[in-house]
Formats: structure tokens, sequence, C-alpha cells
């Protein structure tokens, strides 16, 4: 089992270290501070004496901010210490860490202190792919300052480290020789500093940091955090766990804020840490949907930057194509190198109907014509897209196939690699047309019709994507319905046949609308029963499949934004009493991960576990775990707008006596919401 860690976050950077508040990162440990992709502190220890203190108790209540109580280590188990060590750290543009250690004795007392730091400046591909370096290393003191750096070429990186107290350096770090009067305390305050965005774009060298500042700005990131709280709507309710998952949601997307270049002062969430903390399409626009009706901010500033990556040109190495939406942008050096495709990279065939999903939805809730007017023609070369490269074989469905190796095999939400499999658990052909992309594709061509129709001026346009929409569904009911199985494929392969593994993703069809009536009820059917269904969430692939793992990534493991999507679209189909069934499983098991739901968790039966596994390697925070409670919130109180009024219909479960939600942001002003469980 891996050891604990603690983590603090803040914009583009992030620390995990272990409890003591040390990092001393293997080439493959998520330990280290990271910004833009790339490890720039590997080593950071704090010795009293030649030794590592010992743990009393570490504080990280805030996403970033933390604390550690410590004391040096005595070498046995009796805690029985005259000094008293405190390490606060503050994330920012790299950290700050205030060392307060205190004799409380009432004799003086000598002491060594010594920061070990080093820096291997590993781009997360290589920390995950254990990959080695290709550039060189250095070291060097300068401007009162400790220089850790690297350079390959013309790619540089550095990591400044300065103190507020005068410190010996050396090439491995800082030392300090303390001396403490009876009750006295010393503090030191050591700034670790790495480029700015602005810096990384212009190559200048980095400022000379300031020094002697207080923790890193903490005093004004909890402004922050406490006017998004503020402003977001109030939540109460007599299930006691609902109000604290809510809060949790709230300061976690708050801690996914990434601030992209291209909108100036707009921030989007990022997917997730520690491996995925950077610009996602798929993610970013499933979890601004999500947060619609709490912190609509979002969406618009995640519409604007992929907007502003729109591709425009073919590019095999990067699965570029004109219109298309990116899966995901890297800033680390194997992406400098072109060892890797993400500057960016487009390899995802879902984000461009998603993205016209997004648009129509943001504008719904909240008015903002002048967004959908702005981004005309990237969204009418988004649906261009569709029809256009989006279907490779001309068969009006579309696929996906990467175009190197360098790319992801599966372009779909379900992206690893075993994921569309046949029921017998063997492996489908490329090209692939996954069935929830046929929904997303139907949903995005009746809301372009929308837009078109309302917005663009564009009567021709709005009536053809009608008709297409319609075709599409009439054909989609047709080509993916397994009747001996009674549920529509997962997909249809290279070789036109129908993958007929039962999964998730048929609620995703519900969620979209392509589903005809006369299937629906086979879809709940399935999607709630005990092959699905595991009491706490409906797994990505039923049991009995040939492939089926309860901890396999994408064939047996409940994901929380999955089944929110999916309660989403029960409620569509009017199957309101299933879809808060599904909402209370996900609640109930965020109660058993502090609130926090984890991006993944094991599949297995509710009664055979009593509480939900942990799946090994998910990420926590995760941007679209973070806003499934969201839109939980949503299919339980039936918020849904309608011209320029908020729609209420609740449906609450039995565990869930009343819900309350105060101003309610959209087109409306504010509004309030509030449900009851019904009688009998």
């Amino acid at each position: 089992m891996a050891s604990p860690t603690v983590s603090i976050l803040e914009g583009n950077t992030f620390i995990v270290s272990d409890l003591a508040g040390n990092i001393n990162a293997t080439p493959t440990d998520p330990l280290g501070l990271f910004a833009w992709d790339t490890r720039f502190l590997s080593k950071w220890i704090l010795t009293v004496n030649g030794t590592v203190p010992n743990v009393l108790s570490t504080d990280d209540l805030q996403y970033y901010l933390a604390q550690f109580f410590l004391v040096p280590g005595t070498g046995t188990i009796y805690v029985d210490s005259d000094v008293s060590i405190i390490r606060r750290r503050a994330a920012g543009a790299g950290f700050q860490e205030e060392i307060i250690i205190r004799n409380e004795k009432p004799d003086p007392t000598d002491l060594q202190v010594r920061l070990e730091a080093g820096a291997d400046f590993a781009d997360l591909f290589e920390v995950k792919d254990q990959l080695r370096k290709k550039g060189e290393l250095y070291q060097r003191v300068r401007d009162s300052s400790l220089v850790l750096g690297y350079s390959r070429d013309t790619y540089k990186r550095e990591t400044w480290i300065s103190s507020s107290v005068p410190a010996e350096m050396d090439s491995r770090g800082l030392s300090y020789t303390v001396h403490l009067g009876p009750h006295e305390e010393w503090h030191t305050t050591i700034d670790v500093r790495v480029p700015t965005a602005a810096q990384l774009l212009s190559g200048e060298d980095y400022a000379k940091p300031e020094v002697g500042v207080p923790p890193n700005g903490a005093a004004r990131r909890a402004k922050d955090l406490r006017s998004w709280t503020n402003t977001a709507p109030k939540l109460s309710s007599s299930w006691a766990p609902m109000e604290r998952i809510y809060e949790r949601s709230l300061v976690d997307l708050a801690a996914l804020r990434f601030f992209p270049g291209v909108v100036p002062g707009g921030s989007l969430p990022a997917a997730g840490l520690p491996w995925f903390m950077s610009i996602f399409g798929r993610d970013s626009i499933l979890t601004s949907l999500q947060a619609l009706p709490f912190v609509p901010e979002m969406a618009a500033t995640t519409l604007r930057a992929l907007a502003a990556w729109q591709g425009t040109t073919e590019d095999q190495f990067r699965d570029e194509e004109p219109g298309k939406i990116l899966h995901e942008i890297r800033y680390g050096e194997m992406t400098a190198f072109t060892e890797r495709p993400h500057s960016p990279y487009f390899g995802a065939a879902d984000v461009t109907p998603l993205f016209i999903v997004l648009l129509d939805e943001q504008e719904r809730w909240t008015g903002d014509r002048g967004l959908v007017e702005e981004l005309e023609m990237e969204a009418k070369a988004a649906l261009l897209w569709i029809d256009d490269y989006g279907d490779r074989n001309g068969d009006g469905y579309v696929d996906y196939q990467r175009h190197m190796e360098t790319g992801l095999e599966n372009q779909c939400w379900k992206d690893s690699w075993n994921s569309i499999l046949f029921a017998d658990g063997s492996n489908s052909k490329l090209p692939r047309a996954t069935a929830e992309i046929q929904g997303y594709v139907y949903d995005a061509k009746l809301r372009g019709a929308r837009m078109a129709r309302l917005f663009w001026n564009d009567a021709a346009l709005a009536d053809r994507l009608e008709r297409e929409a319609e075709d599409l569904k009439r054909r989609f009911n047709r080509d993916y319905w397994i009747e001996e199985r009674g549920h529509f494929a997962l997909a249809i392969d290279g070789d036109g046949r129908k993958v007929d593994s039962l999964t998730s993703n048929i609620g995703h069809l519900l969620w979209s609308g392509i589903v005809d009536q006369e299937h629906a009820a086979e879809c709940l059917e399935k999607l709630l029963s005990d092959r699905l269904y595991s009491g706490w969430g409906i797994r990505t692939m039923a049991e009995g499949e040939g492939a089926y793992n309860p901890i396999g990534y994408h064939i047996g493991t409940v994901w929380p934004h999955d089944n929110s999507i999916i309660a989403l679209g029960l409620a569509r189909y009017g199957y309101r009493k299933e879809a808060a069934r599904v909402a209370m499983g996900i609640l109930e098991a965020a109660t058993f991960f502090h609130e926090r739901l984890p991006e993944a968790f094991a599949g297995f039966r509710r009664d055979m576990t009593r509480f939900p596994v942990e799946y090994p390697t998910a990420c926590s925070p995760q941007a679209w775990a973070t806003g499934a409670p969201l839109l939980l919130l949503r299919v339980l109180l039936g918020l849904e707008p309608v011209g320029e009024h908020l729609i209420v219909d609740p449906h609450l479960p039995e565990q869930i006596g009343w819900l309350q939600i105060l101003d309610i942001p959209g087109r409306w002003g504010r509004t309030d919401a509030f449900a009851r469980v019904r009688e009998g």
C-alpha cells in the first residue's frame, strides 16, 4: 500500500509530500513540486541535528495550505521532546514554507537545521513511464539563492530557493546553525519559486525572488475561497452529509481551477490530481456542465479556451483536424521535443460534439447569447468536423482511429486500451464508433439547430441539422440495437460488428435523448439490474461479461461522473425514482471517502463489502467526480431552465427528508429550490 501523502495546490502548481512535509521521490513516485507538467523539486527533506523529525499532526484543511507539527526523533516509541517544530506551507508560483522551531525548556539549546533540496525536472510522462532524462542537471548559488536547473538544447527549467534568514547554501541544500535561549523561538521563510506562464512563453530568465514575505499570499487565497463559496448557492438538508459533500465539491472545484493564458483572468477545471493537472477537453466540458447551476462562470472560460485551440489543419502526429476540439494539452519537456503529441493533442472523438452541447446549455442557463454569437464560427466548424472528418468511412456514424502509435487507441471517455471489448472478452477492431458518441452527436445537432435559428440567423442550417438528427436517431435505434441481448451495442467496430458487451454507456444514450421510447424501459432494466448496479453505483461493465473486473479501470469499476450523467438520462425519460436511487448510492459512497468522491471505485457488490472499495490509482480530487454531486443535486431537485424561468420538479430518495438550495444563479437572476419527500 502506498504511504499516506499530503497534497496542496494552487492554480497550475501542486505539491505532494509525506506526512512530515518531506519529499524524497523515486523516479516513479508522484511526490514533488509540480508545475507545467514538470517536477521542479524531487527532494525536500528537513533534518534537525541530522535526523528527520517525527510527525505529531498534519493539517491540510485548506487546499492551498498545509501545516506539519513535528518533534525531533528520540530513538524510542515515546515523544518526550524539549523542541517543537512547525512547518507551514502555502502553494502559489512554487510554494513558500515557514519553519518555526521552539525551545520548550528553561535551558538554552543549539541545533543544526538542514533542508536537503534536489530536482530531477522529470516530465510527468517520464514519472508515469519510468523514462530517463536526456539533458543535464545543474546546481549553483546565485544572488543569495540556490538555483536548481536543467537544460537540454534550448529547453531550460529552473527552481529558485531563497531564505528570509541567511543560510549556508551548497549545491544540495540550505543549512542553519540555530541557538535558542530558554523558551525562545526561531523561524525562517523559504521561498521556492518556479517560472510563471509568461516566463515560460517568453523564455526570459526568472526574476530574483523576494524574501521575508508572508507565506505566499495565504490570506489572499483564503479571501478568494470565501468569495467563491459565498457567491455559490446555499444548501441545507435533513440528511447532514449532503451539506458536507456539497461544500467539499465547491472547495475542490476551487482547488482544481486552471488559468489558461488564452482567456485572461478566467479559470476552467483541470482534470485531476496528480496526473492530470492540465486542460482536458472532455473533463473540462463535462465538469463545467455539472457545475452550471452553481458556479456557471467556469463554462464560459472552458468554451473560450477550447475555441482558441480548435484544430485548424491536418496533423497526424497530434490527431488534429479542422474544427476538432482538443483532448489534452501539456507543457513539459517531452511535448516540447515532440516526443509526445500533446501540444495540444486532439485524440478524442466525443469532445467536439460535447463542445456544442455545453455552448447551448450555457446559454440556456445563463442567457449569455453574446457567447453563442461570439463562438458562431467555431461552433459551425465543429459541426462540419462531425460530418466530415468525424465519419471516416461514410456510414453516418462518428468513429475514431489514431494515426500514429503515440496517440490514444480509444478516443472516447473510456480511453484505456481494453475498454471496448466483446461479451466474450475479445477486443474489437479499429476504427470504432462507440454508442454514446452517436448520442452526443444527435444532441449536438439539435442544439446546433436551436442556436442557428435563435442566434445565428441561419434557418437553413437549423432545418438541415434537425433533419440529420432525426435520421441519425432512426438509424441508430435500428443499427445499434441487439435484439437477442435486449440492449444497445457498446460500439460498431472496424469490421462492422456490434460490440455486444453490456456497459454503462447505454445510460449516456438516455442523457442525449437518442433512445426511442420503446427501448427506454429495457435500458432502465439493464442499468439497475444486479449485473450493472452494485448498490453504490452503476458499473462501467456488467458482471458476467467476459472482461468484467470490479477493479478494472473501465471494465467494472464505478465512476461517479458516469453515474451522474446516467441519473440525468433516467430523469429525462421520466424515471425519477430510479434516478434518485442512483444518485443516493453515489452520495452515500461519498461519506466513506471523507465526502470527496474519487475518480472511480471498485465495482464489488454492496452486500459483499458493506463499504465502497478504493480503486488503487484513482485521482482525488478529480474534476468530474467533484462535479458529480452537483449534477446529482440538479437531478434530485428536477432543476431545468425553461425560457426565462427555472423549473423545480423534485423527487427525493427516502433518506433525504428535505433539501433546500437558495440563490441559484441564472438568466432569471437568483431563485430558490425546495423539496420534501412525498408521503406515500
